[in-house]
């Protein structure tokens, strides 16, 4: 929805929530329902109310928990029925400066200092360690803003004493307990109030009368950050970028004033803010973001403008290019298919307002941020648009995500290669195909965690896991579980399949069955099953149960079970569903022939 994408009008929002939320709900769109327990250290009905917006509009349909006003550590530390009972799929801590009880008094010493810091932090340790003891679900937790005044003048962030000072240590050990506990992320609000401005964030009316810790113009943009973190969390981020070319990465018009006069570099501050934009975008292709370009151009000139000497963003740089004249459109669906990926994960980036609307019209499911107001053509705002709306959302940045744009270059390869062969089999053995397929193993899990949540085609019952919960998961006797990498001669694409299942006497009921899109059709199931049939065998399992839920979005796997070998025995709960069963049989045949496992010959 347009009125909820940065740049948004906040006032808009706070007076129209109703109707917005009304015309969200309308969507025909299937939502991902999520429990949010909201834990207060001030009034959050509010925050409540804006933030559901911002998460219908991502996809996700929010059930709220709301603590009773300043209970949130009450709530963490005692085991409260209803907030038990009620289940939290996730739950954010709402605390800021206002709830810091014990501030440095001037007439403290160092070490009184060193107290009240580690007593304060202490009582959030507390808390965050029940709260993963007793819910194991992911902690969202408020950083601390800066105050409002500053006692001490500047000094006050260098005196041990200043309160400044005090809130920025206390930071540091909120940052350090997230760099060493899964599943707790920090939600930012002293760069959001900073961003915002602190004389207005921090206006002591809205404190002392209706009891918020901000001003109420700021809850949007303090609920819009919020939700970024949510929405990845629960696998709602983008992949990829989709960008245009003249007056988006340079200045000027390449196949009209030719690549040597074109805006970019050094030399005029035009030229500056474009290096730096492109800087920007490269930057995301080492948080493994896919980049590609959709352009009306001559691929010549295309090529010759990002072969410009004082260019940061260079041809390799890019997984597809699309420098033609086909309608942009066109070339948008044609990338989303070549990459695999559905076309709901592009940013499309365009500074001509018309080709943008375009977009939105052919392709609602892009997203399409606003980068020009009207004509007028603002380079020097595209960074921070762009970052403010949150497609890339970073809440874990693994091997496998750094990696990942190299992997989906190396899938055109694949497919290049593909092209040539005229026996599909005989392309596969080409390829050198090499798997690891064991019991999911502690480097994985944060791979492991993010696959269950990203993974929407090739997932047989799409349930979605927590890091904690796969932990609890593969420590526990009652399940197999087992990953699957795979590499070959174009190379690793790590992590790319997930079996979970329960037993239950000699069967096993399979609860999680899912597989990375960007290795389709190169035998990787097949080898899955190879290896959990001989799991199976080792553990005395007879029998093997599948389930398959039906989702928007994973007809693909609809009779995947059936061509695995399971003859279907009934329809599931809802319409779509289905039931099925493979009876292990004394002689079994492997169906992998192309993938050498676990070190095997090949």
């Amino acid at each position: 929805m347009r009125e909820l994408e940065y740049p948004f009008d906040s006032e808009y929002i706070l007076k129209k929530s109703k109707r917005i939320r009304r015309e969200l709900l309308a969507d025909n769109r299937k939502f991902l329902h999520k429990k949010i327990a909201v834990l207060g250290g001030s009034t959050t009905h509010d925050i409540i109310r804006i933030l559901e917006l911002f998460l219908l509009d991502q996809g996700i349909e929010p059930e709220f928990y709301e603590s009773e006003y300043g209970q949130y550590w009450q709530d963490g530390m005692f085991d409260n029925p209803e907030l038990m009972s009620f289940g939290p799929d996730l739950i954010f801590i709402h605390t800021s400066n206002r709830n810091i009880t014990d501030y440095p008094a001037l007439s403290d010493s160092k070490e009184q200092v060193e107290e009240k810091l580690n007593t304060q932090y202490r009582h959030f340790e507390m808390m965050w360690d029940k709260l993963f003891e007793s819910y194991h679900c992911p902690v969202i937790q408020n950083n601390f803003e800066y105050p409002f005044y500053r006692l001490l003048g500047n000094k006050e962030a260098s005196d041990f004493r200043g309160k400044i000072r005090f809130l920025a240590q206390l930071n540091e050990k909120f940052y350090e307990y997230a760099e060493t506990h899964e599943s707790f992320y920090i939600n930012d609000i002293n760069y959001m109030a900073a961003v915002f401005g602190l004389d207005r964030w921090a206006d002591p009316f809205y404190w002392h009368m209706y009891k918020y810790c901000m001003c109420m113009q700021a809850i949007p943009e303090f609920a819009y950050n919020l939700s970024h973190i949510i929405k990845a969390i629960f696998g709602k981020n983008k992949k990829a970028y989709v960008l245009d070319l003249d007056n988006t990465l340079w200045g000027g018009i390449v196949g009209d004033d030719g690549p040597e006069n074109l805006e970019i570099g050094q030399e005029t501050s035009l030229g500056q803010v474009y290096s730096e934009f492109q800087g920007y975008i490269k930057a995301h292709k080492d948080m493994g973001i896919m980049l590609n370009v959709d352009s009306k151009n001559e691929e010549e000139n295309a090529i010759a403008g990002l072969n410009h000497p004082a260019g940061i963003l260079k041809p390799d740089d890019f997984i597809i290019v699309k420098a033609n004249w086909e309608p942009k459109s066109k070339n948008l669906a044609e990338i989303a298919s070549e990459l695999n990926i559905g076309r709901d994960a592009l940013v499309f980036v365009d500074d001509n307002p018309r080709e943008r609307e375009i977009i939105r019209q052919q392709i609602p499911e892009a997203a399409v941020p606003e980068m020009t107001q009207g004509e007028e053509v603002s380079p020097e705002k595209y960074i921070r648009i762009l970052d403010r709306n949150g497609y890339f959302e970073v809440i874990s940045l693994s091997e496998d995500d750094r990696k990942r744009s190299d992997m989906y270059k190396a899938n055109v390869l694949r497919k290049k290669q593909e092209e040539s062969f005229g026996d599909y089999t005989e392309y596969l053995l080409s390829l050198s195909m090499k798997a690891e397929i064991k019991p999911f193993s502690p480097m994985y899990m944060a791979r492991i965690a993010q696959l269950t949540n990203k993974s929407n085609q090739f997932n047989l019952t799409t349930r979605r896991y927590t890091q904690a919960e796969i932990e609890q998961t593969a420590g526990d006797e009652n399940y197999i579980t087992l990953y699957g990498k795979l590499e070959d001669k174009f190379g690793d694409n790590g992590v790319v399949s997930l079996l979970v299942g329960k037993k239950e006497g000699t069967a096993l009921s399979m609860e999680l069955w899912l597989m990375s899109c960007r290795v389709l059709k190169r035998d990787m199931e097949y080898a899955m099953m190879d290896a959990l049939v001989d799991v199976c065998r080792k553990q005395g399992i007879e029998t093997i149960y599948g389930h398959y839920y039906q989702t928007a979005k994973n007809a693909m796997v609809k009779e995947f079970y059936g061509q695995m070998g399971f003859e279907r025995i009934g329809d599931g709960a809802s319409e779509g569903d289905s039931e099925w069963k493979f009876v292990i049989p004394a002689e079994y045949e492997k169906q992998n022939t192309v993938i050498a496992v676990n070190g095997e010959k090949e």
